[in-house]
């Protein structure tokens, strides 16, 4: 992995998605166990629900912004990680 997570519990978007891609190149592989194999899904899942999260924050956020021009209203906080 590249670069240093911010934390575990609250990784960026970034590390997010570099996460997502590893995690789809072992199952892609085929070498894990079934067990394994579960717990990645599982954990993709988790991963993918947050980018998801992050997106469509970000959709309201630009959106926000192309129809008033204005950021006022917009806590950049709100955006997450």
């Amino acid at each position: 992995m590249s670069g240093a997570r911010k934390s575990d519990a609250n990784p960026t978007f970034e590390q997010d998605l570099e996460r997502l891609e590893e995690i789809i190149e072992k199952l892609e592989d085929g070498g894990e166990s079934l067990d394994d194999s579960l717990a990645l899904f599982e954990e993709g899942q988790k991963v993918l629900s947050r980018c998801r999260e992050v997106l469509e924050k970000a959709q309201v956020r630009v959106k926000k912004l192309l129809e008033d021009g204005s950021s006022e209203d917009i806590d950049p906080e709100a955006l997450g990680r």
